[in-house]
């Protein structure tokens, strides 16, 4: 089986580190040309020197917009006006208890991890339905499904997430447009992997130990008791986002590790 996506243009918001960047390593490997992004131009420009460095005959372009704003959203659909592939990626969180989120935070939250989503999504889904081909990819959470305690607000969007990608697979019934969600575990993101070092030093335990303690009090149900790699969350949008995936749509997609623990 190849996953190939050669003449596809494709846009990854929130992609200069983490999960974005492990997607666009794949769709550079896959053929595709890459959209990046970032808030910072610097940002954006280190990732681009690690991606030509990684793939040096593949084609990536960046372009820095912070998309938790209608101003970065149009950013960059004017540079890049039309693309083949679409993954809303870019996402915040933190751990805040309930009383403590203000309504300024539950706007934060929702404004970058939802809104960014629906204002591209907004402008390219009707430019891949006139072409009869397109993806829109949704990086939700399993989160999504089972909200944790410690982390309402950023649960919330993404259940948001789940729900605007399945009416967008139901509004483009019949084409050749396909829209899915795809629900990540916990992941060693850079972010992730940072908090968990810093617990790490604070508790005087070794990265090891605070994972496993982690998945033994937090995600008791997870079936591989680790975090995924971001790698891992890759390969299975690469599979998404190509042609191979044609009747894959309106589906809520789990690389969650089993932590969700039911069937349906």
């Amino acid at each position: 089986m190849n996953i190939d996506l050669k003449g596809r243009k494709a846009l990854i918001s929130g992609s200069t580190l983490g999960i974005g960047f492990a997607i666009a390593k794949d769709f550079l490997d896959c053929g595709a040309r890459v959209v990046i992004n970032g808030r910072t131009q610097k940002s954006v420009d280190a990732a681009l020197v690690k991606l030509r460095e990684y793939q040096p005959q593949g084609e990536v372009m960046g372009v820095a917009a912070d998309l938790g704003t209608a101003e970065g959203a149009a950013r960059v659909t004017t540079a890049i006006p039309e693309v083949d592939i679409l993954v809303n990626n870019v996402g915040i969180f933190e751990p805040k208890e309930f009383t403590a989120i203000s309504d300024a935070d539950w706007q934060r939250f929702f404004q970058v991890n939802v809104m960014s989503g629906v204002r591209l999504s907004r402008h390219y889904l009707p430019r891949m339905v006139k072409k009869n081909w397109g993806r829109i990819l949704f990086i939700s959470s399993e989160s999504g499904l089972q909200i944790p305690p410690e982390m309402i607000h950023y649960g919330m969007t993404k259940t948001a997430m789940l729900a605007i990608s399945r009416g967008l697979a139901e509004s483009v019934a019949g084409t050749g447009v396909t829209v899915n969600s795809i629900l990540p575990g916990p992941t060693k993101s850079d972010g992730v992997a940072t908090f968990v070092e810093d617990l790490a030093k604070q508790q005087n335990k070794s990265f090891a130990e605070v994972e496993r303690d982690f998945f033994a009090t937090m995600r008791p149900s997870s079936l591989i008791q680790r975090f995924a790699t971001p790698e891992e969350v890759a390969h299975m949008v690469a599979y998404v986002a190509s042609p191979l995936a044609s009747a894959t749509t309106g589906a809520a997609l789990r690389v969650d590790g089993g932590v969700t623990r039911s069937i349906g």
